[in-house]
């Protein structure tokens, strides 16, 4: 089915190349015969479909073209996929398949489908054509994803404008949200992957964003197409001419989590933690093993967070969590054990003490994950109790 898809899509384009462009009554054909549609597709219950997704319609007439065009294609399967993703290495792929089977797709997925059909000049549509075609090629169909400024929307984005970007006008102004913001908006109801999400994202995904940056979302995209236009000699064109639902909105069933959200769990840890340190002053004994499995825990999320500063994602390499978070535990555990045992104080806790208040003060420019500060007294009441 690809490779029949390929051969029309080619076969258009070297209809394209073989006519002069400066021809009206093409122009006029082409007008006619080509439609480009934007379609959004409603957010699934996945982590990775909690935000939702972008497509493009293409139908050309003349050509018995419908499909779908998709960037978003990848497989689970891949060598080292985790690895690649995190360290944001990974290789997504332009897809093409029938209009009506991707229809089909999201709606056996109860996820429903949006179409924009676009006011696309005829120059335009043409140039289309080619940069897909061009993009099919097997040598041009992965591209290295970027969640926030290279996916599967963006691209869609890019390819349907053209030349058209630079002229385009949306009425939507800068509202200063940054990318932790916006996603927010969408895993309301699946606080572990938010905690994950901000567990993962540093200083950058914190800053103020632009309405081009904003449009890394599917449903801002599909908003600022509703309302934007473009100048045509010296008139203003609405860039959308008529919006129609393909797929009509399922509601969303939300999957069973853990029933505690992390902000309720790292409570019950500082009361563990609380417990554990009056327990100490009144039997005057060291609970030291409790020591050691916060050492091991906390070392073991540090090596998670410190990889994450060889990303290529720009928006997780400044991570302030560090601060509380870092494998340098790891390295103190036989430390801890003697001088626990030996009921000695430990002055290095000093060290810790101070990174932990760094991470308090790191709060002024990074949102740090759901139950992060609960984390942190935690860890600070125990370096306070190992001073002494």
């Amino acid at each position: 089915m690809k490779h029949t898809l390929a051969v029309i899509l080619m076969m258009t384009v070297q209809c394209v190349a073989a006519t002069e462009a400066t021809d009206d009554d093409y122009l006029l054909h082409a007008d006619s015969t080509i439609h480009i549609s934007l379609l959004t597709c409603q957010p699934g219950q996945e982590v990775y479909s909690l935000y939702g997704h972008t497509a493009i319609h293409y139908i050309n007439d003349e050509k018995g073209i419908d499909v779908a065009i998709n960037y978003g294609m990848f497989s689970f399967s891949k060598p080292h996929f985790v690895l690649r993703f995190v360290f944001g290495l990974t290789d997504y792929e332009m897809g093409v398949q029938g209009f009506q089977d991707f229809c089909n797709q999201y709606a056996y997925f109860r996820r429903g489908i949006i179409e924009q059909h676009l006011n696309i000049p005829a120059e335009d549509k043409l140039l289309f054509a080619e940069a897909v075609e061009r993009n099919y090629l097997p040598e041009n169909r992965e591209y290295r994803y970027n969640y926030f400024y290279d996916n599967c929307t963006t691209r869609a984005r890019d390819i349907i404008l053209g030349k058209l970007k630079d002229c385009i006008h949306y009425k939507r102004s800068d509202n200063g949200e940054s990318f932790r913001m916006m996603i927010h908006q969408f895993n309301e109801e699946h606080p572990w992957a938010r905690f994950g999400n901000d567990m993962l994202l540093g200083v950058m995904a914190d800053r103020p964003t632009t309405v081009s940056e904003q449009q890394f979302l599917p449903d801002n995209l599909m908003k600022d197409f509703e309302n934007a236009t473009f100048t045509n000699g010296t008139e203003a064109v609405p860039v959308v001419k008529e919006t129609t639902v393909v797929v009509p909105d399922f509601k969303q069933e939300v999957k069973k989590e853990f029933p505690l959200r992390p902000r309720e769990c790292f409570l019950i840890l500082l009361v563990i933690t609380i417990a554990v340190t009056v327990i100490e002053m009144y039997s005057k004994k060291r609970m030291w093993i409790y020591d050691l499995i916060l050492m091991i825990l906390s070392g073991l999320a540090g090596c998670i967070l410190f990889v994450m500063i060889f990303s290529q994602h720009p928006t997780v390499r400044i991570n302030l969590q560090l601060l509380l978070l870092n494998p340098l535990p790891l390295f103190f555990i036989r430390r801890l054990i003697i001088r626990r045992r030996n009921t000695s104080p430990d002055r290095l806790s000093a060290f810790w003490i101070l990174l932990i208040c760094l991470f308090f003060i790191g709060s002024i420019w990074q949102t740090y994950a759901e139950g992060m500060y609960l984390v942190a007294s935690s860890l600070l009441i125990r370096n306070i109790v190992r001073i002494k």
